[in-house]
């Protein structure tokens, strides 16, 4: 009887894989001289913004990769410009707390080749509290607040095309239709893979409005719903398969193995900081759509194409 075996991959793209990993240490690709640095006349009454939004980004981009306070940033920005020979203004400390606020985040992404196959999940942060080794070490938890990140990242490309972010006590499948809602809608979606969490009729029927299919396990105890909709249908069709095939064939059979990489992309958030420095829920928000925007910049830049080996 032969024993079970991990499948080894090996990668094939080592030398453009090293070069990208190299280039995301480089400042200069946070810095376009191209960018617009302050905003053209917006035509309206008042007092005009002095910074734009792309320039507040890129300041806050390096507050988020060097975990450095408001102050700090302004300093270093100001001394990276002088280096680079830009005789740019920076904004204060007060002017990108106050901003962070009300910023629209821009997030790249270079968009796949075909239709796009979402993969979906969701995870918590800390936004307050005392540290792991302080709570076990005196005890019981004085003040400990956490968020909720839900992403949806394209399969092909590994770039977070979705992001939504909610307090602690928000369930995952409400989110579905939200973070579904950030893509365009002429974009066609070839798939939507989740964990059981999002085994709703909401969900559902939400996915199969945007012709896609859903690739999410049933519960355990799942029983086929009424055929009312194109949702329930083919839910119910996933619940037939698993119980002739079994769950775990079925998983194998769907593909539902690639949701890994979500669970990856997760993990990639948190490099970042195991914590949020934002005390105000708007400005959370803000440094979490940050952080995504630096993944995507680090992706966009070269990932590892792997083959299996044998």
């Amino acid at each position: 009887m032969s024993s079970w075996a991990p499948t080894k991959y090996k990668t094939t793209n080592w030398s453009a894989y090293n070069d990208s990993l190299k280039r995301r240490g480089s400042l200069s690709i946070w810095f376009d001289p191209e960018m617009v640095w302050v905003p053209p006349p917006s035509g309206k009454r008042g007092r005009q913004q002095s910074f734009s939004d792309a320039s507040i980004q890129a300041c806050l981009t390096l507050k988020v990769l060097f975990g450095m306070p408001l102050r700090q940033t302004t300093g270093f920005v100001q001394s990276l410009l002088r280096l680079i020979g830009l005789d740019w203004s920076v904004p204060d400390f007060s002017t990108l707390c106050r901003r962070q606020k009300t910023l629209n985040v821009s997030l790249p992404y270079r968009g796949g080749t075909g239709p796009l196959n979402l993969l979906i999940d969701s995870t918590g942060i800390k936004a307050e509290g005392e540290g792991e080794w302080n709570a076990r070490k005196h005890g019981g938890p004085k003040r400990r607040i956490w968020r909720k990140i839900h992403i949806g990242i394209d399969e092909e490309t590994l770039e977070v095309r979705a992001v939504e972010v909610t307090t602690s006590n928000v369930g995952d499948a409400p989110m579905l239709p939200e973070l579904l809602n950030q893509i365009p809608a002429d974009q066609a979606i070839g798939s939507v893979t989740a964990d059981g969490a999002y085994d709703t009729r909401k969900c559902h029927d939400v996915i199969a409005a945007r012709n896609a299919h859903a690739v999410i396990p049933p519960r355990k105890n799942a029983k086929p719903w009424k055929p009312t909709s194109a949702g329930a249908i083919a839910r119910n069709e996933a619940v037939n398969a698993s119980r002739y095939l079994g769950r775990a064939i079925w998983r194998r059979w769907s593909g539902y193995h690639r949701r890994s990489r979500v669970e990856t992309k997760m993990h990639c958030v948190k490099l970042l900081g195991q914590s949020l420095m934002a005390r105000d829920f708007d400005r959370q928000v803000a440094e979490i759509q940050i952080r995504v925007a630096v993944l995507n910049k680090y992706t966009a830049l070269g990932i590892p194409v792997t083959e299996v080996v044998g």
